[in-house]
């Protein structure tokens, strides 16, 4: 069956149930003009009349009355799934998938999941966690979230947040039984503590900027783990020292549980950016995911 028979079915069905082409083009809201048009397309693609026409009526064919009785309940069908669209075009409801890396989970997910589910009770979340590239439209994700400068060419990017401040954390213990590094070349005279990407299992390398260039160094760590906030907890318990970004370590800085060495080598990375792929009728539940991170975004530590 050739896909251009399904034009014109709606409008068969309507016209045949009103017995106008007047009244089915008023509760259509279109001119009778396009309505009769649409039929005889459908009918000279089928090669059968449907329809008699008269001047003061319109009545159906027997083949037309026998192609009405079996299309009539997929065009309620088709009738009502739009109707139901419309319903819920302009309310966010439905499950919003999201593609998301380690770091998002402390920094935006934990402390606005509970109040965006409470303002929307008709969002269902769905968070996957993976800090490689996905491709969100092949594995059917509504969006994905990573640091703005890795964002692909041909998606649309929505910054949540601003810049995002890297630092080299240490423990008071430890820097007084070690030494505090002066320059990023002095690591290799520490223990440090490495993040590992899970399914390539490559370590992450720590990036400086010094003398106006960017230098990274792979560090030879002793321990090795695939999540950030380990890497921190390690940190903070005297293992060694850790390369991560300053919002995941805020609270224990400001309890003094670790401080920041090597500050002026340290870069900032863009802000987090959701993507998506077009922005053309973005969905209502994911219009009001980036509305309520932006306005909440004083709330967090991005």
């Amino acid at each position: 069956m050739r896909l251009d028979q399904f034009s014109g079915i709606v409008a068969f069905v309507k016209v045949a149930e009103a017995k106008s082409f007047t009244r089915a083009a008023a509760e259509l809201g279109v001119a009778p003009a396009s309505l009769s048009e649409a039929v005889k397309g459908l009918e000279e693609r089928l090669g059968v009349r449907l329809l008699n026409r008269t001047t003061r009526s319109v009545g159906l064919t027997e083949a037309g009355a026998h192609y009405f009785d079996h299309v009539r309940p997929a065009a309620e069908e088709i009738r009502a799934a739009g109707a139901a669209l419309r319903e819920t075009r302009d309310r966010p409801a439905g499950t919003l998938r999201l593609s998301l890396p380690w770091i998002a989970a402390p920094l935006l997910i934990e402390p606005l999941m509970g109040p965006f589910m409470d303002a929307y009770p008709e969002v269902r979340l769905s968070l996957i966690f993976d800090d490689s590239f996905v491709d969100i439209a092949a594995q059917g994700f509504d969006a994905g979230l990573r640091i703005g400068e890795l964002l692909e060419k041909d998606m649309v990017g929505a910054r949540l947040g601003g810049p995002l401040q890297t630092v080299v954390l240490g423990s008071p213990d430890y820097l007084a039984r070690n030494g505090t590094p002066k320059r990023p070349a002095d690591l290799a005279a520490h223990r440090c503590i490495a993040f590992a990407f899970t399914r390539t299992r490559a370590i992450s390398p720590w990036e400086f900027v010094v003398d106006g260039r960017q230098v990274e160094l792979t560090p030879d760590a002793r321990l090795i783990v695939n999540t950030l906030p380990l890497c921190i907890t390690a940190a903070a318990q005297g293992l060694g020292l850790a390369f991560a970004v300053e919002g995941l370590a805020a609270p224990l800085l400001a309890s003094g549980a670790l401080v920041k060495v090597l500050e002026p080598f340290c870069p900032t990375y863009e802000p987090l950016h959701l993507y998506y792929p077009s922005r053309r009728l973005v969905p209502p539940k994911l219009r009001a995911f980036i509305d309520f991170v932006r306005a909440n975004a004083h709330n967090l530590r991005i």
